[in-house]
């Protein structure tokens, strides 16, 4: 692992200074490997979901694991939309002229060295190497034993295209041990790694957070909310609140606590929760909930849950205020969103939801990298320094002060 760290600092400090065109041909060099390496990198795939299924992997996981050939093509066309982006790397802002005649900026600079520590979804080892890579930074990505195969396939493709390109291959370099020893000396390497982004279970993330002597950008939970208001359009409401819980369980912008005003309990709560059940969803709801429609009770427990399944609890409140309150005692600071014809009302909530995301009739199924225009996401921060929310190119820079003079001293 010193020795990886050691490569991947040399690599940082090329990349740095690779030009746009150089790096949006190794990626379209990258896409083109993908797509061209299609039966060797499902044959990869093959071995692990055998390996996964003897283990006992469950359903969700198996899901996340495999690699259909549209899987593969969605990875090659994310290549080319990153390609497509706007470089962050060099961009100067805020020239200001000062008092004393110098002139000060900010200059947007890479981060160097970024370790990526991830389970299940071989798609993240593109994801993360090509956001990495147009961002100027080198990376060191480390996936779960349960996607080795495929990961190493998918490693070839992007060393491939890299050197074509005219990069070093260790700009992007793929841990080949499933030894998790070396998970801790990647988190434990500040003078070769400057952050670790960990995707994957919360046990993970936390074990990563409580360990890592390097930076860390991270969610814990995605424990969403979304608000029917009293002023809710009824069609928008019950769209939403059937996306954001239904369109996929085992996401962390999937909605876990739908939260109702009392004054539409009555007449938004029987045909959602028909249509719940008729999915498959269980829900479990407060007593209020359960007077209008017959479910099993929530509890504490349930509030503070993210449940990355079909189940549903959901919880009937007296205003806005309220909802906002519910919010702030039991949600992740993931993403929340607020279905409501009422412009102040919608200005209240954005406003005090102190979350990454915050939404205004909109699923939160929204909050994604790709759907924000980010091209692809690393992942999620809802920490408060340096990335918040969805993490894209810019979100994988820093800025540094740049001062132009002409031969100005100090007096």
């Amino acid at each position: 692992m010193k020795l990886v760290g050691r490569q991947a600092r040399a690599a940082s400090k090329l990349v740095a200074a690779t030009t746009r065109g150089t790096k949006d041909a190794a990626l379209e060099a990258i896409a083109t490997q993908l797509e061209e390496r299609i039966p060797e990198l499902r044959a990869a795939n093959a071995i692990d979901l055998e390996a996964g299924k003897a283990k006992g992997l469950d359903a969700a996981l198996l899901d996340r694991l495999e690699l259909t050939d549209n899987g593969v093509l969605a990875m090659a066309k994310g290549c080319r939309q990153v390609a497509g982006l706007s470089d962050p790397v060099g961009e100067v802002t805020d020239m200001s002229y000062m008092p004393s005649g110098i002139q000060v900026g900010k200059m947007r600079v890479p981060l160097g060295v970024i370790g990526i520590v991830y389970e299940s979804r071989p798609n993240v080892t593109v994801d993360a190497a090509i956001l990495c890579l147009k961002s100027g930074n080198a990376t060191i990505l480390r996936g779960g034993s349960e996607a080795i195969n495929s990961n190493q396939a998918i490693a070839k493709c992007i060393s491939a295209g890299l050197v074509e390109a005219g990069l070093p291959a260790d700009v992007v370099q793929v841990i080949q041990t499933t030894d998790r020893a070396a998970v801790g000396e990647l988190i434990s390497m500040p003078e070769y790694v400057d952050v670790i982004v960990p995707r994957g279970g919360k046990g993970l993330i936390e074990r990563i957070s409580a360990d890592a002597t390097v930076p860390v950008i991270k969610h814990l939970d995605g424990i969403c909310h979304v608000y029917l208001d009293k002023d809710a359009d009824s069609k928008k409401a019950f769209d939403i609140a059937i996306n954001a819980k239904t369109h996929r369980y085992g996401v962390c912008n999937a909605m876990e606590t739908l939260l109702i005003h009392v004054d539409r309990a009555e007449e938004l709560l029987p045909p959602l929760c028909k249509q719940y059940q008729a999915i498959g969803v269980e829900l479990r709801g407060c007593e209020r909930t359960q007077r209008v429609v017959a479910m099993k009770a929530a509890t504490q427990e349930d509030w503070q849950t993210e449940y990355l399944a079909p189940v549903l609890s959901i919880r009937v409140v007296d205003n806005v205020e309220q909802a906002m309150a519910h919010i702030d005692q039991y949600s992740s600071g993931h993403t929340e969103s607020i279905v409501t014809q009422s412009y102040s009302t919608s200005r209240l909530f954005i406003q005090q939801v102190d979350s990454s995301s915050v939404m205004v009739n909109a699923s939160t199924r929204f909050a994604d990298g790709f759907e924000f225009g980010l091209g692809a996401e690393i992942g999620i921060s809802t920490d408060k320094l340096h990335a918040r929310g969805p993490v894209g190119l810019e979100g994988l820079t820093s800025q540094k002060y740049v001062v132009f003079g002409d031969g100005h001293i100090r007096t």
